[in-house]
């Protein structure tokens, strides 16, 4: 996945959770970005951190700039979380998921998974299996990474839902896609929401299935590397 070309700058604050000031470092002007990412964002928001926005002109925004990347002490970071899904779907194109499903096999977005929420992807072969994308950019330190940044029980009941289709036949896939070049692990943040720890063992007890995408990262695009179960 590429990015277009991207502005750097240096953040000011974040607030309102989806609103930054960021100071643009070719003019020095300030401008008010949107932050697409509704996590705690820790360790992904260092005041007077190097940052790089992406420039969007449609006249029915409200504003203009996106916040993309962010240069944490430890490397280089993608806070815009839905691009996990452009990066997964790129994976999946790119055959890194050829040992689960054969090659070809239709991929359609956003499926129904519950009576409330959608699947982010759902593959066509067998007897379907849903997957579910989540982007990790919460950097422990020590190369360990951890979702969720923040409590969600949203993702908890993204859980709940997998489960249900699972035992309604389908398989059922849970993909963390890292977004920090310094992760080289995942696991569940006890720390911060114990409910989702909790309820991803108990989802993995019942025929969940978990991923780990690594990236290769920089301003020009995040690319897949490697795909790992859980703790590979």
């Amino acid at each position: 996945m590429e990015f277009p070309e991207l502005t750097a700058g240096h953040l000011v604050r974040r607030y309102k959770r989806f609103l930054a000031d960021v100071r643009l470092t070719n003019t020095g002007d300030l401008v008010c970005v949107h932050c697409p990412n509704t996590g705690a964002m820790t360790g992904c928001q260092p005041v007077e951190g190097r940052v790089w926005l992406s420039f969007h002109d449609d006249p029915r925004r409200k504003l203009q700039w996106t916040w993309e990347l962010v240069e944490t002490d430890t490397g280089l970071a993608c806070i815009h979380a839905a691009l996990a899904n452009r990066v997964v779907a790129e994976a999946i194109e790119r055959e890194f998921f050829a040992e689960i499903w054969p090659t070809g096999a239709p991929l359609y977005r956003e499926r129904q998974l519950g009576t409330k929420s959608r699947a982010d992807f759902f593959i066509s072969w067998n007897e379907g299996i849903f997957i579910e994308v989540k982007s990790v950019s919460l950097h422990l330190g020590r190369g360990e990474g951890a979702f969720p940044d923040a409590v969600s029980a949203r993702a908890t009941k993204h859980l709940v839902d997998l489960v249900a289709a699972r035992k309604r036949g389908y398989r059922v896939l849970l993909v963390f896609c890292v977004m920090h070049v310094a992760i080289e692990q995942v696991s569940p943040a006890h720390h911060v929401d114990p409910a989702y720890a909790e309820h991803l063992s108990w989802a993995m007890a019942n025929g969940l299935e978990i991923y780990v995408l690594f990236n290769d990262m920089s301003i020009g695009g995040i690319y897949p590397r490697r795909l790992a179960s859980m703790g590979g």
